[in-house]
């Protein structure tokens, strides 16, 4: 029993010890951090990737086609694929996958095939944003509970915050969605989709960014 009692301490003090340093990581912007930021702006996705428009899912601009199916569509997995690329990551995107309902696909992918492809899981919102602040690329993604519903997917963007913000309302992201949000905390990018931030049902992934 006291050495249960003893494991049980050591792991509190393990979990204190790592919440610490992420409380550090997410109150400052490392210059390589900086520079995702940056690359994540030069996207322009407040003008591109725009809902109810058929688009190349690369460029995000307008591609003259209609849509095919009813509807006001997003372009959130888009945006995060068009984004990756860039840097030469990938995650599931045309044409391995369309774009309708690529989303709910890109979070099952990560959970499956994306650690072949370099992604990880991120064990909370708070580490997320550390390391996003730390020049790693991370998604924070949505699988609708419905699965002829579309999910949600963002990019959190490195910003300096604290601890304290991320508790109430999650790390910042940028994104294509109804409206397009160069930086927009989790909460509200998510509110679209009742479950996600109310049931806690937003996956973090990461990859590593090289010096591309």
């Amino acid at each position: 029993m006291v050495l249960f009692m003893r494991m049980l301490v050591f792991a509190a003090a393990l979990l204190a010890a790592f919440a610490l340093g992420f409380a550090a990581d997410v109150a400052t912007v490392s210059p390589k951090g900086e520079k995702l930021a940056q690359a994540l702006d030069s996207m322009g996705v407040e003008s591109k990737w725009i809902a109810g428009q058929h688009i190349d899912w690369e460029t995000g601009l307008p591609d003259g086609r209609s849509e095919r199916m009813p509807g006001k569509h997003t372009h959130c997995s888009a945006f995060v694929a068009a984004f990756a690329k860039t840097l030469g990551i990938y995650i599931l995107r045309p044409p391995e996958h369309g774009q309708v309902l690529l989303a709910n696909a890109q979070n099952e992918w990560l959970a499956g095939d994306g650690a072949a492809a370099g992604w990880r899981p991120v064990s909370s919102a708070l580490e997320a944003q550390a390391l996003a602040n730390s020049g790693a690329l991370v998604v924070a993604s949505y699988h609708n509970r419905r699965d002829d519903k579309p999910g949600h997917i963002a990019i959190v963007r490195p910003v300096a915050t604290t601890p304290e913000a991320i508790a109430a309302v999650g790390p910042i992201v940028i994104q294509a969605g109804a409206v397009n949000h160069a930086s927009i905390p989790a909460k509200d990018g998510f509110a679209g989709h009742i479950h996600a931030w109310r049931d806690n049902e937003i996956d973090y992934y990461a990859h590593d960014v090289g010096d591309k």
